[in-house]
């Protein structure tokens, strides 16, 4: 019995002496916000279980509990409309935790599942394109949709090939993630749109410049995220269909979507879209060949709980473009008469029949993604991706050659990708990633005209880290670090006529591995290191006010058409020649932002400036003779070049139910000498007047007036070609631009509520209103034809 006694007289002493040990003086703070969005809970509650001690979030989402002992703590977080999360780790000094809960419980209830517009960068001049907006563009592109945000213009080859570009540069320099995947679809082509359904997405970043290192360092444009709808962790079931018809062309599109989850985590979303139309129109005449079908479709499941989840997700797009018929030219004399004439060589009837030229192109998309999630630790996320893509260009040719493609290429990608994300704490934020990435390239040798491109193996690896740090209520700063290293391997003939006249044959003349006779087969290897880097501070000038400052240095390889280009591009008329010799672009960006932002007024200005060495284009430099006449070399040129512009975005709310909106873009890009670059967006400039009402069905109307100034600053490649029959020198005034335009928009909608978790919304708008005649100094084909005339657009969209 003493014993027993002993005993329990040393649990007490060793109990007492374990609680005088404890330190009591701590600080448990945080903020607590949606898992989804990062938008702050208010009210929430937190709650010490073992020290019975309370704290609630204050309007800010932030709460602070005083007089913590050290130890281990069990928290339990609560909130209205959010699933209770519980806590454990152990506190050693003052912490701050940042506590993420899902929300959605009140959401559901209205069936309001919208995106928000959050930001994934703090520092980088970024904007962000909501659900809400992205409807208005389900029968048109990406790019169309993408031209929402001030200095986002496009290069367009035609009516339905529109690439984005973004601050002046496109193509390679801006990176399309779709759903965490980087977009691979040969898109170094000017002709090469991006392979995204815009029905697909949810919401779209767009980030100018090269600030966002965790997705690619070669960026030196911008980049632009395409993300899903978010993952609802509730059992529910909820989705939209849209019709839609346009006058223009007598097209049609349909797309739906269905969204499943269970409270267990599981879910699953699918999606399709169908588009196509007919033959085009400007105000005077039909734009022959111009119809399109699209079709496209993605299956997304998985399952995702606070600590752990995974997704499976396949994406298709099946796209068939008919290319403007009287855009065909045979030589550089039919050119010159096509841009005399003003209109196209080939006017017919209405058609839904798409002939040559044309593209279709296949891309598939998969990928696997795991997420795993360790208290006082952070998250971690594996993927791996693939992507087939398959572009068939068909060209008019003779007899039964008119149904083998003229271009056939077929580009696989795999990707595997690592990153673990730091952010246990606010005030500190970091990240690392891994990436690698094999890619194989094959142009078929049997379509009967000379590759363009070649078969080549491309290895890419990188690597970076990210951090975060919030100074204080007024000060953020960023940084990141990234290297990237790239190795192509190719297999290429060279004439060996071209090859001399290259200079090829003193400087790569190791490079031989196969004498034909009249060609050289080589095997050019290259290899790029890059390194990356950004930085930049956000300063809040007040509540209503705030300043940004970047800069980031990126680097980028020469695409395979910049460096293997050699033979003829028929739908352009041009023979397109790359060089082996070429550098990486090395790019060093400054912007800065300011943004003001009340009850009635957003105001928003983005100035940048961008010195890229090395920059690399193409250029008209000298005309060859073939069996059908001559054509035009464009050669691409290295140069060293420099971008700045101001980017203006405006909103004020008149009263209460009228708002006018503008948005502005100013850029000039020059070489060294001052030579304007090519293909530089003129001056715009679009005003929108808005008027809405909630009490009449969420009416709203809008008339929007869209200037676009002449290009007064450009390189004069025009050049002169001999008539052998005649002995007269032609003209071929290929750059001068098309005189300024002025276009009139209308847009107005309506939404019905059908019952409580139902609605129908109805839309109708007036494109180009006054049917004016105008070119687009943006559009390639703009020597052949004028642009649209105008389109009646009317499109339903029930959620359910």
């Amino acid at each position: 019995m003493k014993y027993i006694d002993h005993l329990l007289i040393l649990l007490l002493v060793f109990s007492i002496s374990t609680v005088i040990s404890q330190n009591c003086t701590y600080t448990l703070s945080g903020k607590v916000e949606d898992t989804h969005d990062k938008s702050i809970l208010v009210g929430a509650t937190v709650y010490i279980k073992n020290q019975n001690k309370y704290g609630e979030t204050d309007v800010n989402g932030k709460f602070s509990i005083t007089n913590v002992c050290s130890g281990k703590l069990l928290i339990e977080v609560s909130h209205i409309g959010c699933k209770p999360k519980t806590l454990q780790f152990k506190l050693k000094k003052d912490f701050y935790k940042v506590i993420d809960l899902e929300h959605h419980l009140e959401e559901l209830q209205e069936i309001s599942v919208n995106s928000t517009g959050k930001k994934v960068t703090k520092t980088a001049q970024e904007t962000v394109l909501t659900a809400n907006t992205l409807e208005k563009y389900t029968s048109l592109s990406l790019g169309d949709a993408l031209k929402e945000v001030s200095g986002v213009s496009s290069i367009n080859t035609g009516n339905s090939i529109i690439k984005p570009m973004i601050n002046g540069l496109l193509g390679s320099r801006i990176t399309i993630m779709n759903n965490g995947v980087r977009l691979q679809d040969q898109e170094w082509g000017i002709e090469h749109a991006p392979n995204i359904d815009v029905n697909a997405a949810n919401k779209i970043s767009v980030i100018k410049g090269s600030g966002a290192l965790a997705y690619s360092g070669d960026a030196i444009g911008g980049v632009v995220l395409i993300k899903p709808s978010r993952v609802i962790k509730s059992d529910t079931l909820y989705g939209q269909t849209t019709f839609g018809f346009q006058t223009n062309g007598r097209g049609y599109n349909t797309a739906t979507k269905l969204n499943k989850s269970y409270d267990s985590g599981w879910f699953l979303q699918v999606q399709g879209s169908i588009k196509g139309s007919g033959d085009f129109n400007t105000p005077d005449y039909n734009l022959t060949n111009t119809g399109l079908n699209v079709k496209g479709g993605t299956l997304r499941f998985g399952k995702q709980k606070e600590d752990m989840g995974f997704e499976v997700f396949y994406s298709f797009l099946d796209s068939e473009i008919g290319i403007l018929r009287g855009s065909v030219v045979g030589n550089a004399f039919d050119l010159q008469r096509a841009i005399e004439l003003g209109i196209p060589s080939v006017i017919e009837d209405f058609s839904y029949d798409i002939d040559v030229p044309r593209q279709e192109i296949q891309h598939h998309l998969a990928k696997i993604n795991y997420f795993k999630n360790f208290d006082d630790f952070g998250k971690l996320n594996v993927q791996y991706d693939y992507q087939n893509n398959q572009r068939f260009e068909y060209d008019v040719r003779r007899g039964d050659l008119k149904f083998i493609p003229a271009i056939d290429l077929v580009l696989q990608t795999h990707s595997v990708l690592g990153d673990i994300d730091l952010t246990t704490n606010l005030a500190e934020k970091f990240k690392f990633g891994l990436m690698a990435r094999y890619q194989n390239n094959f142009a078929d040798p049997t379509t009967g005209v000379r590759r363009l491109i070649p078969d080549y193996d491309k290895y890419d690896f990188g690597a970076f880290t990210t951090a975060e740090w919030i100074l204080n209520d007024e000060v953020t700063l960023d940084a990141g670090f990234r290297y990237d290293y790239s190795r192509v391997n190719a297999k290429k003939f060279y004439r060996k006529f071209r090859w001399e006249e290259r200079g090829y044959d003193v400087d790569f003349a190791d490079i031989i591995i196969a004498d034909t006779g009249s060609q050289y087969l080589t095997n050019p290897i290259f290899n790029y290191h890059n390194f990356s880097a950004a930085t930049g501070v956000k300063y809040r000038l007040n509540e209503n006010s705030s300043l940004i400052a970047n800069y980031s240095l990126s680097n980028r390889p020469p695409n395979p058409a910049e460096l293997f280009s050699d033979g003829l591009h028929h739908s352009a008329a041009r023979y397109e020649l790359g060089d082996l010799r070429f550098e990486k672009e090395i790019s060093n960006r400054i912007s800065t932002s300011y943004k003001y932002n009340n009850d009635k007024l957003y105001f928003l200005a983005e100035a940048f400036y961008n010195n890229i060495q090395d920059y690399i284009y193409l250029k008209p430099a000298d005309f060859i003779l073939t069996n059908r006449g001559p054509f035009p070399i464009w050669d691409y040129q290295q140069t060293n070049a420099q971008l700045f512009g101001l980017d203006i975005t405006v909103n004020y709310d008149i009263t209460n139910n009228l708002e006018i909106q503008n948005t502005t873009a100013f850029i000039k890009g020059y070489e060294d000498d001052n030579t304007p670059l090519i293909d530089m967006p003129p001056f715009t400039t679009i005003n929108k007047l808005t008027y809405s009402n909630e009490d009449w069905y969420n009416f709203s109307a809008s008339v929007k007036s869209e200037w676009v100034s002449e290009q007064n600053e450009w390189p004069n490649f025009n050049f002169v070609v001999t008539d052998a029959l005649t002995g007269t020198d032609v003209p071929i005034n290929i750059s001068n631009p098309p005189p300024a335009y002025h276009l009139l928009h209308f847009n107005s909608e309506v939404t019905f509520s059908l019952s409580n978790n139902t609605s129908l919304n109805v839309n109708f708008g007036i494109n180009n209103i006054f049917n004016t005649n105008y070119r687009n100094y943006l559009n390639q084909l703009r020597f052949f034809s004028f642009e649209l005339g105008r389109n009646y657009l009317l499109q339903f969209t029930f959620k359910y």
